[in-house]
């Protein structure tokens, strides 16, 4: 840049009286000739430019003298800047130490019901009523819908009047045969034997006829079967007399009573089929779901309502590929969910389930709650955090000794007042403390904790704190 040489003083001068007398003079011609040829308004143009002026002559009088002080300020010469060095840095150090690292896993998990239940319709007919709603709390033997029952009591009596059929065919057998029943078969009985009588004489008679010649052959065999037949209807009516005075034997009875029997379980099962028309909830929970409405025709087996218990909740969360037999029953994990971003819980793996998942590779374990927040319900995202232990031997230090440049991990440490890098591995995070190891670390080695920002090898440094 080229200096600036102000003018001299007189020079100074000079220029402002001849500009002073030209404008003294150009205002005297300028005035004169207005007043005796220009009209009114010529003369507020030429007043105009006369303050144009002077404002100019100003403007040149404050640069040349804004020149004059800024060419006494003295400038400093590049090499006494370039002489100054900078101080040396202040930093706080630490001690590395020797330790075994823990590495902090972080598994993504689903919260699910201990128990789900659903209740099913066992017998079949129109939905009445449904007496719950989801988010109810149901206790067990609690009536949870109403069916039409009436098939099921048409059922019940058609069953009643069989089973007192068979009762009744009990009882006449367990009596025995009734006297006026016996009278009339020995009555049949002699009936059938009268007819064979008769049958014998006409044999009789129709052979002395037939030797007579007084009638054909044809006539005496046709009395003889007649005999036949006779004969037959008296054994017939001998046997049925003998088994009303012998009675009813012990097999027949032992099968009648195998009939009442059958009737009395036909009578039972219809009044459960009724009694089945008032579903009731076989256990404890809250309603999740409810798949029917009135008016509703349900199956046997159709699906009502579905239950879960809201005061026992399972934890699954899944393990990587690579963690896979390293986590076992007993080990303590953490536990936070997005729904519940206040809620911190403590508890331990309580099941490792042996085998993965055949899509993600993951094997899952089970956490138990027993008594879960106010809030966290079945299907809710949830995060397990584990802190395993690395079974080869390195130093521990703070994170803040760690330093991140062009993809590595630097410390510092301080060697006659001087910064050396060093570059390291980090091969566990445990939060506000690492695990490191490197080829040049070494037990009780001191490495800069603060100050270490921007800090470069060779850097002198200064150590204020310990």
């Amino acid at each position: 840049m080229k200096n600036l040489q102000p003018p001299s003083t007189v020079e100074q001068k000079q220029s402002e009286t001849e500009l002073q007398a030209n404008l003294e003079q150009d205002q005297d011609i300028d005035v004169s000739t207005t007043e005796a040829k220009q009209p009114n308004f010529e003369k507020n143009n030429q007043q105009s430019w006369l303050g144009l002026l002077l404002f100019i002559s100003v403007a040149m009088n404050g640069v040349a003298l804004w020149q004059m002080f800024s060419s006494n300020q003295p400038i400093s010469p590049p090499s006494a800047v370039a002489a100054k060095a900078p101080p040396p840095r202040p930093v706080e150090v630490t001690t590395l130490s020797r330790g075994n690292s823990t590495r902090r896993v972080q598994l993504l998990g689903q919260v699910e019901s201990r128990q789900q239940s659903t209740i099913r319709a066992q017998t079949g007919g129109a939905v009445q009523q449904i007496l719950v709603q989801p988010g109810d709390r149901v206790t067990p033997g609690m009536t949870i819908a109403i069916l039409d029952d009436a098939d099921q009591k048409l059922a019940l009596f058609q069953a009643q009047a069989q089973l007192a059929q068979q009762r009744n065919n009990l009882a006449r057998l367990e009596v025995g045969t009734r006297p006026e029943i016996i009278a009339q078969r020995q009555a049949a009985l002699r009936s059938a034997q009268a007819m064979e009588r008769e049958a014998l004489d006409n044999v009789q008679r129709q052979t002395q006829l037939v030797q007579e010649g007084a009638i054909a052959k044809r006539l005496l065999v046709e009395a003889q079967a007649a005999v036949g037949n006779t004969r037959g209807e008296r054994l017939e009516a001998q046997a049925r007399l003998a088994e009303a005075k012998a009675g009813p034997t012990r097999e027949e009875i032992a099968a009648q009573r195998s009939s009442v029997a059958a009737a009395v379980a036909a009578v039972n099962q219809a009044k459960l089929q009724l009694e089945r028309t008032r579903i009731k909830a076989g256990s404890g929970g809250v309603v999740l779901q409810r798949q029917v409405s009135s008016g509703d025709y349900v199956e046997r087996g159709g699906e009502i309502i579905t239950l879960v218990a809201g005061n026992r909740l399972d934890i699954f969360l899944e393990l990587p590929e690579q963690l896979s037999g390293r986590v076992a029953t007993g080990t303590r994990v953490e536990l936070t969910a997005r729904a519940l971003p206040q809620w911190r819980g403590n508890a331990t793996i309580t099941g490792v389930v042996p085998s993965a998942d055949a899509a993600s590779r993951r094997q899952r374990v089970r956490v138990k709650l027993d008594k879960p927040p106010q809030g966290l319900l079945p299907g809710m995202a949830i995060t397990g955090n584990l802190q395993l232990s690395n079974n080869n031997q390195g130093f521990v230090v703070s994170r803040d000794a760690l330093t991140r440049r062009a993809d590595k991990w630097l410390v510092f440490t301080v060697e006659n007042g001087k910064a050396k890098a060093l570059e390291v591995d980090m091969v566990a995070d445990m939060g506000q403390q690492v695990g490191i190891s490197g080829a040049g670390l070494q037990n009780g080695q001191n490495l800069v904790v603060r100050g270490g920002d921007g800090l470069r090898d060779g850097a002198k440094v200064r150590v204020v704190d310990s």
